[in-house]
């Protein structure tokens, strides 16, 4: 009996994971379409440090906004569950 309310449980969880993977998808694949459209509109990004300049293309930028995405993601279920 205890084993089977542990599968029961076990098919609960599994079910209740698919949503979380699309929606982390979502809030990854915004932040960096975001991070991108961020960089296609200001232009080429520079970090300047110590007398030297490295510029940036928009790839790392998207990368940023993906991070981003996902902290948003989890605040989102910090707050609201």
């Amino acid at each position: 009996m205890a084993e089977e309310n542990q599968t029961e449980e076990n098919q609960a969880e599994e079910e209740n994971q698919a949503p979380n993977f699309m929606e982390v998808g979502a809030f990854a694949g915004g932040g960096a379409v975001a991070g991108a459209l961020v960089s296609a509109k200001v232009g080429s990004v520079a970090l300047t440090a110590a007398g030297s300049t490295l510029a940036m293309g928009v790839a790392p930028v998207a990368a940023a906004g993906a991070v981003v995405g996902l902290a948003a993601f989890g605040l989102k279920k910090t707050f609201f569950g």
